[in-house]
């Protein structure tokens, strides 16, 4: 089993906020396959913590991830649930915002640091690797502070163009759990997107 763990902060006036492009991304996922997202308990025999919601997806055999912590917890729940899947953290991709992208700009990566993003960083430091896949969501740097930045939506100029890379991001993320990869997905989505695909 494959693992998409898409980033957000939990809670009805974070929604559509630039920080929680990674749950953007898994939604649409979710909505395409035609999956509803449910609590911990949907899971059998999942013993760990439920701060979470979850939709399983079985062709391919993957399970898509909104964690219910704040951002900078955003690894809590993960050692178990790849415990309960039995994947390893190669096998986990994680989609989340970032500042240092170009709005709508994707990036995807099969490791790294957390370039200062305190949700990847939980993970990364829960774990004890940086050797996990990611896929970055551009959502502009702002000229102002940037913890208020990425607490703030999107205006309306911005939303087709955020709208698309949702899109995109997601098919990747498909492309992926259908077994394709990470350097693949690298090769067919990033020549892709630099061919102008995207704004």
């Amino acid at each position: 089993m494959r693992l998409v763990f898409g980033l957000g902060n939990p809670g009805r006036e974070y929604d559509s906020t630039r920080h929680n492009v990674g749950f953007d991304v898994v939604d649409f996922l979710a909505r395409r396959e035609g999956l509803l997202f449910e609590s911990a308990d949907s899971l059998e025999r999942y013993e760990g913590p439920a701060a979470f919601l979850a939709a399983r997806l079985f062709e391919p055999d993957a399970l898509l991830v909104k964690p219910q912590t704040f951002m900078n917890r955003s690894g809590d729940v993960l050692p178990a649930l790849l415990a309960w899947t039995g994947a390893q953290p190669a096998q986990c991709l994680v989609v989340y915002d970032d500042m240092d992208l170009p709005l709508a700009k994707l990036r995807i990566r099969p490791h790294g640091s957390s370039g200062g993003h305190n949700g990847l960083e939980s993970i990364i430091r829960t774990l004890g690797t940086d050797r996990l896949p990611r896929l970055r969501v551009g959502i502009g740097r702002s000229q102002t502070d940037a913890a208020r930045h990425v607490l703030t939506r999107f205006e309306p100029v911005e939303r087709e163009a955020l709208g698309r890379a949702v899109a995109e991001a997601a098919e990747a993320l498909f492309a992926w759990l259908r077994g394709d990869d990470i350097e693949a997905c690298m090769t067919r989505f990033h020549s892709r997107w630099n061919q102008g695909a995207l704004p």
